[in-house]
């Protein structure tokens, strides 16, 4: 299956590589606050945080019949026999159909500014919105960190994960880095107004001068 991601990045991002973080390697782009600081990860008031502010987020980024990339990328050391023996989950568990699932493309990758002993494989899934359980995979993303049944990477202590959601129709990407916050990049700010404008006490207040910034220049 041909990879549809490089062309799409180059064309719309200027070639801009897919990694954390988005927000500060992409021209325009957001980057919102999810849990609350300071709080418990499972305390009910924070997890009820995380779950509406990334529904909310995702839902305003991608429509119903939106063209999506679905990106995982796991990193491991060279010689780690993880995915081999027990291949990511995130297709099978948070993909509705399997007919989809074949259409899964995945690559095997070295980033040269890493450590030389660190790969990245990458999965990729052309899919739509209604074609994922997105709430869901969202709240295993936040709980990554943390011990708990959702973890995608569980039992693997060297391994590390990250989630792309790429709006091919809209050209938007969605990244929850973690339960901290979440990164939306655009290829056209003007597809970041809305967010900007109705969720606009979510932004981080550390990036919140660059981002009105960005968003009020022309």
């Amino acid at each position: 299956m041909q990879n549809k991601l490089y062309p799409f990045m180059q064309n719309h991002f200027d070639g801009l590589v897919l990694r954390p973080s988005l927000f500060y390697s992409s021209k325009d782009g957001l980057r919102f606050e999810i849990s609350i600081p300071g709080v418990n990860h499972l305390n009910k008031r924070n997890l009820k945080q995380i779950k509406d502010r990334t529904t909310r987020l995702f839902d305003q980024v991608f429509k119903d019949s939106d063209d999506i990339l679905l990106i995982t990328d796991v990193h491991t050391m060279k010689d780690d026999r993880f995915l081999e023996n027990r291949p990511t989950k995130v297709y099978q568990k948070y993909v509705r159909r399997k007919d989809i699932r074949y259409k899964l493309f995945y690559e095997l990758f070295h980033i040269e500014e890493e450590d030389e002993n660190m790969v990245t494989h990458r999965f990729i899934l052309p899919c739509q919105k209604h074609d994922i359980r997105y709430q869901p995979l969202l709240m295993a993303i936040s709980y990554e960190d943390f011990p708990h049944p959702t973890q995608l990477l569980k039992g693997s202590q060297h391994a590390g994960i990250d989630i792309y959601f790429v709006n091919v129709t809209r050209k938007m990407i969605f990244h929850l880095y973690d339960d901290r916050g979440c990164d939306i990049i655009a290829s056209d700010k003007e597809n970041l107004r809305s967010l900007y404008r109705e969720c606009n006490n979510w932004i981080l207040d550390y990036d919140r001068v660059q981002i009105d910034d960005m968003m009020n220049n022309q």
